[in-house]
């Protein structure tokens, strides 16, 4: 394991364009009390659509999370237009690998921060400046990761197996730390700790938990006998980690103690995060299921089978899960049951991850379209087309919609970074 630090990375401003679409991830809500998404406390985001600036803080410096905090849950508590425009869009993602591309993400200052396959880490004003743009790593893969964002430091993964940490106001990198052969998915802060699942080549994989200040590893388990790049997943008050992997499997350790706590096998690669709501884990597979698996115990509560497979991060509230598929469609299934409410066609794969909003689902799809569906019966409220597949997690505010697009398929064009606003 290797740690560089403060050395002197090059730090190149990107183009800003005005065209197209305008992406970023979303933000978690504060959850006083259990109640819909379990799990007490501050759970990484705002309770209110509030504008970038105003969003407070968690009591652990916790500014912004992949899929809206510890749980994955994906749900952020704000409402968004009937209809939609394009206000900016800056360039972003240029590589033609098949996984899910990062989500832009807010920073306290009022901007946004998004980690793209070029190995670089950008910070975008809300006009679609770019404040400035550090390079992370030369990897050809660069970053599929969505940082966390706490104490004015932002933390990302990179296909090279380096976790960095990157000043949020001037983009100086703080410390980088090797820890295996590739970090591909998004880190998990809680209280000065990362956790960040991470692959090795073999194939095999391991799950490390870094202090945030410093970069040390302090623990890891080789659990995992295949890639796993699937977000870690945190449910205190079951007191349990878990995420999954390539080997079709989702992975259980006690939060307190960091002790084993059981193994569930999906029958199929389990590549996108698990989202937890009420105690019940939502596990996207490759077995072309969702399966409902009981945090504490590992039992499988239901499985809800799609016609191909399924690896998009569900959203999950008020009872309701919202997850895409390969077979082009996005499903609303009871929490309780497994039983469908709906489904609705988006004519490609959904590989992404939704975002649920209170009246609304909003998901990415192959056709190079965002949707925004009606949470009630799946009707398509509206569609924005981009240039690349929409992969990206979309990410709320008060006044506008962020997200991100892969490049586009034999094209020299970058996928894009986009903004959308109220028409």
């Amino acid at each position: 394991m290797t740690e560089r630090t403060r050395r002197d990375w090059l730090r190149a401003a990107g183009g800003v364009g005005v065209a197209g679409l305008a992406g970023c991830s979303s933000l978690g809500d504060v959850s006083p009390t259990d109640g819909d998404d379990g799990g007490p406390g501050f759970d990484g985001g705002a309770d209110l659509p509030l504008r970038l600036a105003d969003r407070p803080q968690s009591p652990d410096g916790l500014a912004s999370q992949f899929r809206q905090g510890l749980r994955n849950h994906g749900h952020v508590d704000a409402a968004i237009p009937e209809t939609v425009e394009v206000e900016w869009s800056v360039p972003a993602n240029r590589g033609d690998h098949t996984a899910s591309k990062g989500s832009p993400m807010p920073a306290p200052s009022g901007d946004v921060l998004l980690a793209d396959d070029t190995g670089r880490v950008q910070s975008i004003a809300t006009d679609g400046a770019v404040n400035w743009s550090t390079d992370v790593s030369d990897d050809d893969r660069g970053s599929h990761g969505t940082p966390a964002i706490a104490d004015g430091t932002a933390y990302v993964g990179t296909y090279d197996g380096v976790v960095s940490a990157v000043t949020v106001e001037s983009g100086e990198v703080e410390w980088q730390t090797d820890v295996g052969d590739a970090a591909a998915a998004s880190p998990t802060y809680r209280e000065g700790t990362l956790y960040v699942a991470v692959e090795y080549a073999t194939p095999s994989g391991t799950v490390v938990a870094m202090d945030a200040e410093s970069g040390e590893v302090e623990w890891r388990d080789d659990r995992p006998t295949d890639h796993p790049h699937s977000t870690v997943a945190v449910d205190l008050e079951r007191d349990r980690f878990l995420f999954g992997s390539n080997d079709g499997n989702v992975y259980a350790w006690s939060f307190s103690d960091r002790e084993r706590a059981w193994t569930y096998d999906t029958g199929g690669d389990v590549k996108a995060p698990i989202a937890v709501s009420r105690g019940i884990a939502v596990v996207p597979s490759w077995a072309e299921t969702v399966t409902a698996v009981d945090v504490a115990d590992g039992t499988a509560l239901w499985e809800f089978e799609a016609d191909d497979m399924v690896m998009c991060a569900p959203a999950v509230h008020d009872g309701t899960a919202y997850v895409g598929s390969h077979d082009g469609n996005v499903y609303a299934i009871d929490l309780a049951t497994g039983e469908a409410e709906w489904s609705t066609p988006v004519n490609g794969w959904a590989t992404g991850s939704v975002t649920a909003t209170n009246g609304h689902v909003l998901v990415g799809s192959y056709d190079t379209h965002l949707y925004a569906l009606d949470r009630e019966d799946g009707s398509v409220t509206w569609s924005v087309e981009g240039s690349g597949d929409v992969t990206s997690a979309p990410f709320v505010t008060d006044d506008a919609i962020y997200y991100a697009e892969r490049a586009p398929e034999d094209s020299e064009e970058a996928g894009m970074c986009y903004k959308l606003v109220g028409a």
